[in-house]
């Protein structure tokens, strides 16, 4: 039996993707779904059993692109397939930079997903042709990316510097609260404001961002 996770924030969506899995379900068992990356992690850790994650990307807490770049890190054991609506470039680049096994997108039928769920326990994979069509484009020419990218007059305020300094050493957010003298939460909030300072989904992201443009 084939244990699956769910991250998606929107019910109907939510129950939609259920309904196509359940034509399958004999192999195919929820083991649970949850509505943002934050919970995800918190349902993980107490039950780490799933093989596959269906993760959305755009949820609210925690996106999921975020949460794919941290339970690779916790669970390396998990596949992690992003199943969005989002065919665009950028997000397909900061998944696969994020570590997630596959792409798919949601108007795909209950047999694609299927198989993209038995292709990726196998070894594989799988994206939709669309997204595998965009993903040859960037391994030709990854500079695509890099080329959207304005050269932004990018402003950190001291503190956050600060934070983005000790989050580029690999500390978490109880080492940086403890260096920095300030609570676990402030932290968080910094980190969050940083994201959306740098238009940045990750850790990862965040910090080779601010070492492009010379920030820390």
């Amino acid at each position: 039996m084939i244990r699956i996770a769910i991250a998606e924030d929107n019910d109907s969506l939510a129950r939609a993707i259920h309904e196509k899995l359940e034509l399958f379900e004999e192999e195919i068992e929820v083991a649970f779904r949850a509505c943002d990356g934050r919970e995800l992690q918190e349902m993980l850790a107490g039950d780490h059993t799933p093989n596959v994650i269906l993760m959305d990307i755009e949820m609210p807490v925690m996106d999921g692109i975020t949460a794919t770049e941290i339970i690779r890190e916790k669970y390396p054991q998990i596949k992690i397939i992003m199943l969005t609506v989002f065919d665009d470039e950028e997000r397909i680049f900061n998944s696969i930079q994020a570590g997630a096994n596959g792409y798919l997108l949601k108007e795909e039928p209950p047999d694609k997903i299927y198989e993209g769920i038995k292709m990726i326990l196998e070894g594989g994979a799988p994206m939709s042709p669309v997204i595998a069509a965009k993903s040859l484009q960037l391994l030709r020419d990854p500079s695509r990316i890099e080329k959207r990218e304005e050269d932004p007059e990018i402003k950190l305020s001291k503190r956050e510097t600060e934070v983005l300094a000790q989050l580029s050493s690999g500390l978490n957010y109880k080492e940086i609260a403890e260096n920095l003298f300030i609570s676990p939460f402030t932290v968080r909030k910094h980190i969050e404001n940083i994201y959306k300072i740098l238009h940045v989904n990750s850790k990862m992201q965040a910090v080779n961002k601010a070492q492009k443009y010379k920030l820390i």
